[in-house]
């Protein structure tokens, strides 16, 4: 393993205490509810914003079981990220295109420590006057998909 790159490094007086916690574990949330609603006031669903509720409040973050995000998915995703960085910024999302890869997050100005893809299930997406004001144009328009070359089934 190399050297920390030292965006993701914050100044000594803003890194947390260490603080040692005994728990049973990170919260477990089952979004099968969602996929499967009877109705939308269901007991399951209320339950079920209870427990990300609860689990925002305690922990901050929780895991999810029963996603519905396909195992090809998660797959071909993970041979994306393992690309060297010099591949996947060609598919770099941009000012004009907010689909692609993006690795500059920024929290109260540190980097973050994650890579995103954004990419649209409807390819081409109109875009509304909104989105595109920032563009300099008042009219409707479109954004597409940045498709990496490799993995090949990535798109």
């Amino acid at each position: 393993m190399g050297e920390v790159d030292p965006a993701f490094i914050q100044a000594e007086e803003h890194r947390p205490s260490l603080i040692i916690t005994e728990t049973q574990g990170i919260p477990v949330i089952d979004l099968a509810p969602l996929t499967h609603p009877q109705n939308k006031s269901s007991p399951a669903l209320v339950q079920l914003v209870s427990q990300v509720g609860e689990a925002c409040t305690d922990w901050g973050f929780f895991q999810v079981v029963n996603h519905g995000v396909l195992n090809r998915l998660l797959n071909v995703s993970k041979k994306f990220f393992a690309l060297p960085l010099d591949e996947k910024r060609k598919v770099a999302r941009d000012q004009a295109n907010h689909f692609g890869y993006h690795d500059a997050e920024h929290t109260k100005n540190l980097r973050d420590w994650k890579e995103v893809f954004d990419f649209t299930m409807i390819n081409p997406t109109p875009t509304n006057t909104v989105v595109n004001a920032h563009l300099g144009s008042d009219a409707f328009g479109e954004m597409k998909n940045n498709c990496p070359q490799h993995p090949p089934e990535m798109m």
